[in-house]
């Protein structure tokens, strides 16, 4: 059912975009509740032909017409942003940010506490509709508010609720993940060339088998290591490879990336915050 309220995109660049066709498709949200902003003016049209949403050229007047306001402009350009909209943001407006790496604390150092805001790291598969999203809290924003910003993303994969400190540890999962499975699809299908399939069939049929083993986990519920034992015959082919990528560390390998990219996503939260505050100063 239709939300009933004006949602506004400020900056309608890819993740914007993906969660007004998801909204749309789940009903979650008419086209004529959806408001689009971005700093290219050509977006308008294309939106506009597409999806039937509005589009305004003026940020603060987007922001002053949506009961949700959903911060969706890169990190770089929240400073700016923030001190545009801040003027008609007040506790009657739910705010979503979706720009990796920008605490709760340094949007409510812009538009004043007592804003009710959401954090989310959403990730690229939200194009397709099979996006992993995490949200967070901010002080003043309620239950109902986590609830309706969780619709928000559902509508475009599947969403979960944890505490701000842990946002970090999705960017390094969820939020890379993705680069990290291209990768491994990427290898995939060079191996199968290599073997002596067709560059074609091959990136398709390693495509398909992480999707297909993504999608029987997540629908059996069984865990991991029993899916794989599954697959795992003695003496047969699948505990050769086993064997193989055990010795070469891909455990441990993905295990060092997640890591990394977590810490990567902490320091930069930290710069962001000593940014605002030297401003401030």
């Amino acid at each position: 059912m239709p939300l009933g309220q004006t949602i506004a995109f400020l900056g309608a660049g890819n993740m914007a975009e993906a969660l007004v066709k998801g909204l749309l498709r789940a009903g979650v949200a008419a086209p004529q509740e959806i408001l689009c902003t971005d700093r290219r003016l050509e977006r308008g049209p294309e939106l506009q032909k597409a999806y039937g949403v509005r589009f305004s050229s003026s940020n603060v007047a987007a922001a002053r017409e949506a009961g949700i306001v959903v911060l969706s402009v890169k990190p770089q350009a929240m400073n700016k942003l923030l001190d545009e909209i801040a003027p008609v943001l007040d506790q009657s407006k739910l705010v979503i940010s979706i720009a990796a790496g920008v605490p709760i604390a340094a949007i409510e150092r812009k538009v004043g506490h007592g804003v009710r805001i959401v954090r989310t790291m959403p990730n690229t598969p939200a194009l397709v509709g099979a996006g992993a999203t995490a949200l967070s809290a901010g002080e003043h924003a309620t239950e109902a508010d986590l609830t309706q910003a969780k619709a928000l993303f559902d509508a475009v994969g599947k969403a979960v609720i944890v505490d701000e400190p842990l946002l970090d540890a999705v960017t390094g999962l969820s939020g890379s993940g993705p680069a990290y499975i291209f990768l491994i699809i990427e290898a995939l299908s060079d191996a199968g060339v290599k073997v002596g399939l067709a560059r074609v069939q091959s990136q398709e049929l390693a495509a398909q088998t992480v999707l297909g083993s993504a999608k029987l986990l997540l629908e059996t519920g069984e865990h991991p290591g029993r899916l794989k034992d599954m697959v795992t015959s003695p003496g047969g082919t699948a505990i050769a490879g086993l064997h193989t990528l055990e010795a070469g560390g891909l455990r441990t390998t993905l295990m060092n990336a997640v890591e990394a990219a977590t810490r990567r996503s902490h320091e930069l939260g930290k710069r962001f915050l000593q940014a605002k505050q030297d401003d401030e100063d």
